[in-house]
């Protein structure tokens, strides 16, 4: 698509919603969804990678109010990675169609499968009660139920981050072909693969995790600094 095409659709209508502020929203959103993040990790939500079903079950009967206000954030955020999916092909679907929709459908799977796996999350909050008040048998049986909670929630967590890796690099890629802000999509790019691959071998090898610390840490990285400025860029486009 020519660059003069681009620019003359910001001013039009498609679908009956102007393209530039599908862009301005995709940007405000990009932000929210992070400050999202860190407002859940402040009220105690955390990937669990070590499957502690006891202390999980203990905090969560700590402060109850605080690990729900935690899941309710949880829920907005995924709510808006598929609001951040629609726009962003609203937006950037013209360029390359393909990519487009390879865009829409990974993060689109990204969000239904976040919101799916906070139900079972949720189920934790009965769990913890029962589990103040038993011993024995009874309390090894909610244990391993929860261990199982945790274990089932990593794996989904692990395999959706893989979808935002494919998602993101779709979208990396058409920013740098369309020449738009290709310096900002080689960063997409290098935090897709190394962030994906990192999601991607745990997933297959779990005893590969501290091999894996390596790529997540590079890909976590350029993920956030890839988010924050093209969500800036796109918020003042």
């Amino acid at each position: 698509m020519e660059k003069d095409y681009y620019v003359k659709c910001f001013d039009e209508k498609v679908g009956g919603f102007p393209l530039i502020t599908a862009m301005n929203l995709a940007g405000l959103l990009f932000l929210l969804i992070l400050g999202l993040w860190l407002a859940m990790k402040a009220f105690g939500m955390h990937q669990v990678s070590d499957y502690d079903s006891d202390a999980e079950l203990r905090k969560i009967n700590i402060n109850p109010k605080k690990w729900q206000i935690s899941i309710g954030l949880a829920l907005i955020s995924h709510v808006c990675v598929i609001s951040l999916a629609i726009l962003l092909f609203h937006a950037f679907g013209d360029y390359n169609l393909i990519l487009g929709v390879a865009l829409l459908t990974f993060r689109l799977g990204e969000g239904l499968i976040l919101i799916y796996h906070e139900k079972d999350y949720w189920g934790l909050l009965n769990i913890a009660k029962q589990y103040s008040g038993t011993s024995g048998a009874e309390k090894n049986s909610l244990n391993d139920l929860t261990r199982t909670i945790l274990k089932t929630k990593d794996y989904r967590f692990r395999f959706t981050q893989v979808l935002w890796a494919l998602g993101t690099l779709a979208l990396s890629i058409v920013l740098v072909t369309s020449g738009e802000v290709p310096h900002l999509g080689w960063i997409g790019i290098v935090a897709s693969i190394f962030f994906g691959f990192g999601n991607g071998l745990i997933l297959v090898k779990p005893n590969f995790e501290g091999f894996a610390a390596l790529f997540l840490f590079i890909g976590g990285l350029s993920a956030m600094v890839f988010e924050v400025i093209f969500g800036v860029w796109l918020l003042f486009s």
